[in-house]
């Protein structure tokens, strides 16, 4: 029979267990309340807490803080305290296709002329990269490879046709050994309109796995598949006019809200969209409450550029519905006239979503909601919630300026950061492979130095 004594323990053998003492008792309490006690510290530190800032709004730790001196302050939960990233741009002339991609099959395209509207991020993108302290000139330590191409504003202007896109970049493509290395993972590619990357019709074989920054989030109206992949890709601003966005004078300036003649306004055209058909008809029942007036883009009566922002700043809530496209430029542009973004558009994606709380500086109501109803809820809300909402939204519309990275607050600074969240440590591809020594091969194991263009595409 075993006793207490032995070594190893025989099971079966029942002993009498020893006395629960007061001491004990006591340990125990003690040992329970120091375990509460430290797992609600630790949950405090871990939780996304608010903080308060001097201008009196909470912060949460997950957002971005707009800082008095212009410059704002990046959460370290939502990206980081610190850039560190090479970003190769690559140039115009090494490699063929590029330029046609860039100024049309003639060449006779500017990039100033790609510089205004809707198209201009392409070009401002790709100059700003230019001029950024992320940029190398060695391919083989860039953490990211840009491709400039100002492809929407080149179709547009009858500098290429579909066809000629299309062909053009799988030309440029099978020139880059460092797309073939890496999958293209780390290639960057700008689309700045509603189409996407659907402009380059054989996106999904070609570039499926790539980073697309594009204003655009859903493209399933008119395609089978979005191009948009909210894993790797980006969500960047709309271009507003540099007039509005740029230091000094602007354009005009925002209204005092009690010197607004509307409540809301819708500036676009309804191109046949249910939901923009919806609010020119609510404007003609409520004249006094909404202004919506028919834009003309030319001939006599073309609004211009200074009588679409006077329009603009002249309501309290700018109304921003779906059109061909999820996204619109008029929600962006509302914030540099402090007018309050009203979202009629359900599908919609919007940059920086990791570190801007967007429910405090706009308001997104259902588009299958569009009616009297939504002109009561905005008009019951009262002055000192739009003024704050404005003051919200003043601290962050930084976020909407293409300016460079080395500025306090930019778009390029968001961009950026968002990209080192997407930055890997090793790139897979169906095309590399690596031996023990180190090196990487492919398919015919050729080591990577070695391969040269065109590479074999898919």
């Amino acid at each position: 029979m075993g006793s207490v004594n032995n070594k190893g323990r025989q099971f079966g053998i029942h002993h009498n267990p020893p006395l629960c003492t007061r001491s004990h008792q006591i340990g125990a309490l003690l040992l329970v309340c120091t375990t509460f006690f430290l797992t609600r510290a630790v949950d405090r530190l871990l939780a996304p807490s608010a903080v308060k800032l001097s201008n009196g709004f909470s912060q949460s730790h997950y957002a971005v803080e707009s800082n008095d001196d212009g410059s704002v302050s990046w959460p370290d939960r939502g990206y980081g305290s610190h850039l560190s990233l090479k970003i190769y741009v690559y140039d115009e002339s090494e490699i063929q296709g590029l330029k046609a991609l860039m100024y049309g099959r003639d060449g006779k395209i500017t990039a100033s002329a790609c510089l205004k509207g809707q198209w201009g991020t392409q070009v401002k993108i790709h100059r700003l990269l230019q001029q950024s302290r992320f940029r190398t000139r060695k391919k083989e330590e860039a953490d990211f490879f840009f491709v400039p191409a100002y492809v929407k504003c080149v179709r547009m202007l009858g500098g290429l046709n579909d066809k000629e896109i299309n062909e053009a970049y799988i030309q440029v493509i099978s020139q880059m050994p460092y797309f073939r290395l890496s999958g293209g993972r780390d290639h960057i590619f700008v689309f700045p309109s509603g189409a996407g990357a659907h402009l380059f019709k054989s996106w999904a074989t070609y570039i499926n796995r790539s980073i697309i920054l594009t204003p655009e989030g859903d493209r399933t109206d008119k395609k089978d598949t979005s191009a948009f992949n909210t894993w790797k890709d980006i969500i960047i601003p709309g271009n507003v006019d540099d007039g509005m966005t740029s230091h000094g004078a602007k354009i005009v300036q925002p209204l005092p809200l009690s010197k607004r003649k509307y409540l809301a306004n819708y500036l676009g055209r309804d191109q046949g969209k249910v939901g923009r058909l919806k609010l020119i008809e609510l404007a003609k029942q409520f004249a006094d409450k909404l202004e919506s007036p028919v834009l003309k883009f030319s001939g006599p009566d073309k609004l211009g550029k200074l009588e679409y922002f006077e329009h603009l700043r002249n309501a309290k809530f700018c109304l921003a519905p779906r059109g061909e496209s999820s996204w619109t430029l008029r929600f962006y542009e509302s914030f540099f006239v402090e007018c309050v973004p009203v979202l009629l558009s359900d599908q919609v994606e919007l940059p920086f979503q990791n570190v801007i709380d967007y429910s405090q500086i706009s308001i997104k109501w259902p588009s299958s909601e569009i009616g009297p109803q939504l002109l009561d809820y905005l008009e019951s809300i009262p002055d000192a919630a739009i003024d704050k909402m404005i003051a919200r939204g003043r601290r962050v519309r930084c976020l909407w300026i293409y300016a460079a990275d080395s500025e306090p607050c930019s778009t390029m600074q968001g961009i950026l950061w968002e990209l080192q969240r997407k930055v890997r440590q090793f790139h897979q591809s169906t095309e590399t492979f690596w031996l023990h020594n180190g090196s990487f091969v492919n398919r015919q194991l050729i080591e990577f130095s070695n391969w040269r263009p065109p590479m074999p595409l898919p």
